[in-house]
């Protein structure tokens, strides 16, 4: 009798070892298959209405061997020695121990977001995988959502693995064709490039006009490119791979293998080379396949939030508020105005460097009585705050020294009077927003992190626009590693002890996390309008982002440029922005964010206040939104519902071909009336030709109403549908 349950134990552990695991989705339109290979690697592939999505693709992670030089041999048994190389390994060995299935639905509501409630619903498989010939165990959860994929690995506490140092992970995503790919370089230091569009096949022979100057960068492969990465199959599939929850791990990109077309995970190494410290029990990060036949729904889907934990801020509600906000900033990337008080130094040492002994420049931007226009034409048009860059002293040897003790984020230009602009501003009902560039050391600014908060809280400001320009120090570590990566999550967290919104330039791409700390209001994470000052954005530029990098989380990209030829504000520029004015308009519908700016000066605004009536009248947060068209690379069109009202938005957004929409408004509420007030390009309109041409027109509209509207090369449409009470 014990012989044969001890032999229905072996058969069962057989089966389990060798059987496919199946997975899937609510809907079941996606199916994933899970299997360890003869090899005893642990495969998956992924299937989307009976066309590959993910051909069959191996998972596993390589450690880094263990160092052994120390001369004193008393802490290890030497015979162990010989073993090592093989502890390396977490790719294969494996046998499929169990295998769990579990069902989740929920719905959420998000502190701010693009619609009131987010459902969150999938079915997930989690397999544990034990490998013999280390003693060690690790467990692979997927979760099958209706719109795609996430997977991670997890490290039990086990006496064989408590901690352990990332070589490289591999995780693979093998394509099942040469897709036509939207993409940027991988890099470690800096996402800052205009997208390439091209097949796979073509990244490699592309890539070194790809690379284009930045303050800090690191390309690491010919065929090396950056999540969020869109694609577009020949069988009509939209494929987005990503990842979310990226916390105390390296930001993942993608190499591609070019003859097989398969992707394999690339993380962000340390100084040493390093990819991740790891103590167990933990977790990577979520790789996310987000895929559909319809583009729309890559934009509509949630899966990065979804995958991220519930909001760790209990009072949020309370003081994380969406903002929309002007600035003293467009007048100094078009070189205009001046961030330095005085051009007579060349080194700044702070605490002892006097300003009161130097001759002002003339053209330093955050003096007293320019912040003080701007707060003024803040208040006149309904706007929360105000943005001032370049207050504070060091911005003469900011850049491009490794210069470790750059700023003390307290200390004002001689011009720029903190109290007066606070008790100005304060009475004016706006607030200000700080400013806190950092020049990448990281370690300087943890140094000083808590006074810059308090000093923030006593002068009325509670959200601040945070910058990384330059490489990072400590020296040799990198935008998107590990140490970074955290540098960035603390900065959150410590300002949310002073109840201070973040919104940070040139941090790590987001991942879904302001979803846990929605006190993230905004990153740049990207190319955004500034570059539109340093040559210009590609025509296309805006319709992919929303399929890339905001599928992350929201960008502060800064649009509302109307004075699109630079040389009007410095004559040496020469650039122009590749927009005309109401595609401008439509992109604070179409790049969605809770942090907006109206990125020009007052003057130009004030030249067409037709056209900046709906920028002072769009919502920055919302209760629903519509995907109506979309096309990467070509077009994007959506609708969204302001929070709490019936009043709609509507932005498009055209490429180098233009787009003529045929819009039906049947999302409109039946049996009410609506006033449609719509912003649109005039017949001979265009980016390079005639951007400043526009047309508004108002139309009585309901449910059944359509409408065709044109969009220009390079251009778009606005439309503001109010309720008709």
């Amino acid at each position: 009798m014990k012989k044969n349950l001890l032999l229905i134990a072996f058969l069962c552990i057989s089966f389990i070892t060798n059987a496919q695991q199946k997975l899937t989705s609510p809907d079941g339109n996606l199916v994933m298959t899970f299997q360890v290979n003869k090899e005893g690697a642990p495969t998956y592939d992924l299937i989307y209405k009976g066309k590959t999505v993910i051909k069959p693709s191996t998972l596993g992670l390589e450690l880094k061997k263990e160092d052994n030089t120390r001369t004193d041999f008393d802490w290890v048994d030497r015979r162990d020695l010989t073993k090592l190389d093989s502890k390396t390994n977490l790719y294969n060995g494996f046998e499929l121990k169990d295998a769990k299935t579990d069902t989740f639905d929920e719905t959420w509501q998000p502190v701010w977001g693009e619609e009131k409630e987010i459902r969150n619903h999938y079915n997930e498989l989690a397999v544990t995988l034990y490998q013999p010939m280390n003693e060690r165990s690790i467990l692979i959860r997927f979760r099958l959502f209706n719109d795609g994929l996430g997977f991670r690995y997890e490290f039990p506490q086990q006496k064989s693995l408590s901690y352990f140092v990332i070589k490289e992970e591999h995780s693979q995503f093998a394509m099942s064709g040469d897709h036509t790919a939207f993409w940027i370089p991988g890099d470690y230091d800096t996402q800052e490039y205009d997208y390439t569009i091209s097949r796979l096949s073509e990244i490699r022979g592309l890539m070194k006009q790809a690379i284009t100057p930045n303050s800090s960068q690191t390309p690491f492969s010919p065929t090396g490119v950056q999540t969020a990465l869109m694609m577009k199959t020949d069988d009509g599939l939209y494929i987005n791979l990503h990842e979310a929850a990226l916390i105390d791990y390296s930001c993942m990109h993608l190499n591609l293998d070019d003859k097989n077309m398969i992707f394999e995970s690339w993380l962000t190494p340390d100084a040493k080379g390093d990819k991740g410290y790891m103590q167990t029990p933990c977790h990577t990060p979520w790789r996310t396949v987000i895929v559909s036949d319809d583009a729309r729904n890559i934009l509509a889907s949630r899966i990065t939030l979804n995958l991220n934990e519930p909001c760790k801020l209990p009072d949020a509600t309370s003081w994380v508020k969406p903002v929309k906000y002007i600035g003293v900033w467009w007048d100094m990337i078009t070189g205009k105005g001046s961030w330095a008080y005085t051009d007579e130094l060349t080194s700044v040492k702070l605490g002892e460097t006097d300003y009161s002994k130097t001759k002002p420049n003339g053209k330093h931007s955050a003096n007293t009585a320019n912040v003080k226009r701007y707060i003024d034409f803040a208040a006149a048009n309904g706007f929360d705050a105000v943005l001032v860059e370049g207050w504070n002293e060091g911005w003469e040897d900011w850049f491009g020294n490794s210069k470790d003790y750059v700023f003390d984020f307290v200390t004002p230009y001689p011009d720029f009077d903190v109290k007066e602009i606070h008790r100005y501003a304060a009475s004016k009902g706006v607030k200000m927003m700080m400013h806190h560039e950092t020049s990448a050391s990281a370690r300087n600014y943890e140094r000083h992190m808590d006074k810059a908060y308090q000093f923030m809280v006593d002068n009325g400001y509670n959200s601040v626009k945070s910058g990384y320009v330059g490489n990072i120090i400590p020296r040799g570590e990198h935008h998107y590693g590990q140490w970074m990566n955290n540098h960035y999550l603390y900065a959150v967290k410590k300002a949310a002890d002073y109840k201070i919104m973040v919104n940070a330039h040139e941090a790590v791409r987001p991942t879904g996390i302001c979803r846990t700390y929605p006190n993230l209001i905004g990153n740049e994470s990207a190319r955004g309008t500034e570059y539109e000052s340093f040559g210009g954005n590609k025509v296309y530029h805006t319709t992919i982002l929303p399929f890339t990098r905001l599928v992350g989380g929201p960008m502060d990209y800064t649009p509302g440029i109307f004075e699109t030829h630079c040389n009007k504000m410095n004559p040496a520029n020469n650039s122009q922005v590749r927009s005309t004015i109401a595609r401008q308009l439509a992109l604070y519908v179409t790049m969605y964010s809770p942090l907006q700016m109206a990125a020009d000066i007052p003057e130009n605004y004030e030249r067409f206040m037709d056209a900046f009536q709906f920028i002072k009248d769009v919502a920055i947060d919302w209760d629903e939104s519509k995907y109506l068209e979309a096309e990467p690379g070509e077009y994007i069109t959506i609708a969204r519902r302001a929070k709490g009202t019936n009043d709609w938005y509507i932005g498009c957004t055209a490429g180098e071909k233009g787009h003529e929409s045929k819009l039906s408004f049947d999302f409109l509420e039946p049996g009410k009336k609506y006033e449609a007030t719509i912003y649109a390009d005039a017949k001979d309109a265009s980016w390079n030709k005639n951007p400043q041409a526009y047309v508004i027109t108002k139309k009585k509209i309901n449910n059944k109403s359509k409408l065709t509207l044109k969009a220009a090369i390079g251009g778009g449409y606005a439309i503001s549908v109010k309720e008709i009470k």
